[in-house]
């Protein structure tokens, strides 16, 4: 396993339990803007407060730190390194790669327009990446 594989996986443990925390419902007992004649309160309700936060899946959570990635202008290749580095680690990816390389090339097209987009496809989960450009507009 590399370095950078197990740096990703670390930081994914550290970031991924306070996003779902800062994203959960938060309840909301008065608010100082609303009208204070009626007693209305607004409260979370007791049958969603047992509901756990959803659980992303896996390639779901690649999916969207790659697209960040790309959208930070890092080169589509990188980023297509990137994507098939985690699927070597982590072999469950393997299914969901052609999506997952499909939206970088729909995302690359929109970055960099579909025909310099096009110089950075490369055979990573097929021809997905391609096929994502080509599927731009």
């Amino acid at each position: 396993m590399t370095h950078s594989a197990r740096r990703i996986g670390r930081s994914l443990a550290l970031v991924l339990p306070v996003v779902l925390v800062l994203s959960g419902t938060l309840a909301v007992t008065m608010v100082p803007w609303a009208d204070t004649s009626s007693s209305q309160v607004l409260t979370a309700s007791a049958e969603d407060v047992s509901k756990p936060a959803k659980v992303r899946a896996p390639h779901e959570v690649l999916r969207d730190k790659l697209l960040g990635e790309l959208q930070e202008k890092k080169d589509p290749g990188v980023v297509l390194t990137h994507l098939q580095q985690e699927v070597d680690r982590r072999p469950s990816l393997a299914g969901y790669c052609g999506q997952i390389a499909k939206a970088l090339g729909r995302a690359a097209a929109d970055l960099y327009g579909p025909t310099k987009a096009q110089t950075y496809s490369r055979p990573a989960c097929d021809t997905s990446f391609a096929s994502g450009v080509a599927s731009f507009g």
